[in-house]
């Protein structure tokens, strides 16, 4: 097997200034520059949403991929993902010529595993801890080829922290950022970003109580894992904590939030309705922190509508006053 976009035998190492600036350059015409609106109290939301895949994957797998020597991408990409890194994966892969396969999660919405097969890749359903262990070691039986990793890869966190540059570019009095936490490649990559650009601005990391496991950990001071219950919100809500990722977290996450499922549902109706936007629940748990923290009462805030890939059957329950 072709040698992993970052080792996984150690925590990975945080993108510097450079690394960013260089992948801001590299991603031009694959990832877009997203809207940020605003939506009331001092709230904006940052439209990951707009980007092709209608997720902010693309950043990370662009800048991965189009970093990597061309002959490493010559027997195929594959990624372990539920769905939004498949999708950037899978839509690099097709434009650079080479095949694609996913190692999926159990849980991953029908949704995605349809766009995943649109763009051409195949995919591989397997139990949770399955998943998780080949993100955990960057090998599954009959993967072969690039893997890129979903989060814990500094060229993936180097292309979220694009994301960073344009919020100090865009909003350059800001208070805080809330971030989804699924593997923490987002949050780190976006406060990367953000103090590349000597920006102030702190990045909180978003759980729903169902899955908190990084609230956990920080609680303990080390890693935990904790009792997951499975919801309608996917792309976040692991039961633990990535160990390659968890190094980082002191230094670039000023804290995180609890949302419950019913204050995403919330969030979601409320991001529609304002927007036109259907978010996937990762994408509207940010607004839910936002909304119902007090910390953030009075202050310039910027929640990451991080995907809009969800489920119609979802949707369509959610948007018509449901919970779960």
């Amino acid at each position: 097997m072709c040698p992993a976009a970052t080792s996984l035998s150690q925590p990975v190492e945080a993108p510097t200034a450079e690394a960013i600036r260089a992948a801001a350059e590299r991603i031009v015409g694959r990832a877009i520059r997203t809207p940020l609106v605003a939506f009331d109290h001092g709230i904006e939301l940052k439209l990951e949403s707009a980007q092709p895949i209608k997720s902010f994957k693309i950043r990370g797998a662009a800048n991965a991929m189009l970093s990597a020597p061309r002959e490493s991408l010559r027997r195929g990409v594959w990624t372990a993902s539920a769905g939004n890194m498949a999708q950037g994966a899978a839509y690099m892969a097709r434009e650079l010529g080479a095949p694609c396969r996913v190692v999926v999660p159990e849980h991953a919405p029908r949704a995605k595993l349809d766009a995943i097969t649109a763009l051409g890749a195949t995919f591989e359903s397997v139990p949770f801890d399955a998943w998780w262990a080949a993100m955990t070691t960057g090998a599954h039986p009959g993967m072969e080829g690039f893997f890129v990793h979903p989060f814990a890869d500094t060229r993936v966190m180097a292309g979220n922290g694009t994301i960073g540059l344009e919020l100090a570019e865009d909003a350059p009095d800001l208070d805080a950022v809330l971030v989804p936490w699924g593997g923490g490649g987002l949050a780190l990559g976006v406060a990367a970003g953000l103090r590349a650009a000597g920006a102030r601005a702190r990045v909180f990391a978003v759980e729903v109580d169902t899955a908190a496991p990084l609230t956990a950990s920080l609680a303990a001071g080390h890693p935990v894992t904790v009792q997951r219950t499975p919801t309608w919100i996917d792309g976040m809500g692991s039961d633990r904590v990535s160990e390659h990722t968890w190094p980082h977290v002191r230094e670039w996450i000023a804290g995180t939030v609890v949302v419950t499922v019913s204050q995403v549902a919330d969030a979601l109706r409320r991001i529609a309705a304002t927007t036109g936007i259907i978010p996937e629940g990762a994408g509207a748990a940010p607004l839910a922190a936002a909304l119902h923290d007090e910390r953030f009462a009075g202050k310039r805030v910027v929640a990451i509508v991080s995907g809009a890939n969800v489920d119609p059957a979802v949707s369509t329950r959610i948007l018509a006053g449901a919970d779960s």
